[in-house]
């Protein structure tokens, strides 16, 4: 075994106890091991296998609980804080909390993500031993995702974006690792860095990889639509000077929606019974 380092898994051999630590040992090399981590049955001349870091005051320590990702690998790992200066800090399985710095992290804060979020990331370390994470690159990320199959054709799969552009989300499936394409015209909003969302297939591709929408089908968004505006006419009283003969540019406006989409919406609510259209108004029928 050559030099230990931070950031590694090793197995080292127990020397003694020095009160509420145990001392492994490596060549002269010694690490201690708070007792709070060790195995309860835990003797000296036993080999361990733990997880090296450096501590706040600069040491080479250990730790039992071994990281789900490491310097070379690449997974997830859940934000458990957010700093506007520092960036933020994931768990990765240990006692130690790992960095993702700040300029990083995307240049739009509103999209850097939150709390319960995850980072798609590897393990480095600075030249002083600390511990930090580093995004995935894109060329990364084509060596690493899964091919997948056509059959997931128009279905509903659990992903998160790794990699966020003006023209549109890359993410990655959970747990698959299937690569997916969100265009900007198949979202309403741009999704923040690592957020959990469901994205419904539209397209599979010959290299493996999907496009996908944030868009809900037309069946459901046509629901939606009319209920935003039953909604509406109920809370201005039961009746709008908005009808099918309205211009596109006041629609989009009141409603945020296509004039083809809010014609749709209104035949709905007129074939359910619930609103009427006279004299350049709409309202809810009596």
């Amino acid at each position: 075994m050559s030099e230990l380092a931070s950031g590694e898994i090793v197995k080292l051999q127990v020397t003694s106890q020095e009160g509420s630590k145990w001392i492994l040992q490596h060549n002269t090399t010694e690490i201690s091991l708070n007792a709070s981590e060790a195995p309860e049955n835990l003797q000296v001349d036993d080999t361990i296998e733990v997880f090296l870091f450096v501590d706040r005051r600069g040491n080479l320590s250990a730790t039992t609980a071994l990281p789900t990702i490491q310097k070379g690998t690449y997974g997830w790992a859940k934000v458990i804080k957010v700093s506007e200066k520092e960036g933020a800090f994931v768990d990765i399985g240990t006692s130690k909390e790992v960095q993702v710095k700040a300029e990083d992290l995307p240049k739009i804060k509103e999209l850097w993500p939150v709390n319960g979020d995850h980072l798609y990331m590897t393990l480095r370390t600075d030249k002083d031993g600390q511990l930090f994470g580093r995004l995935a690159t894109e060329d990364r990320v084509e060596e690493l995702y899964i091919d997948a199959p056509t059959t997931l054709f128009n279905q509903n799969i659990q992903a998160r974006p790794y990699r966020l552009l003006p023209i549109g989300t890359f993410l990655l499936s959970v747990p698959e690792n299937y690569r997916i394409f969100v265009h900007q015209s198949e979202r309403t909003e741009e999704p923040r860095l690592g957020q959990d969302l469901t994205v419904r297939i539209i397209d599979t591709k010959e290299d493996g990889s999907l496009n996908g929408s944030l868009l809900p089908r037309n069946h459901e968004r046509l629901g939606d639509d009319a209920e935003s505006i039953f909604r509406y006419l109920n809370d201005v009283g039961g009746k709008m000077p908005f009808t099918d003969k309205s211009t596109p540019e006041e629609i989009q406006e009141m409603f945020s929606m296509s004039k083809a989409a809010f014609k749709r919406a209104l035949g709905k609510l007129m074939k359910e019974g619930k609103i009427v259209q006279a004299d350049g108004w709409t309202q809810l029928k009596l």
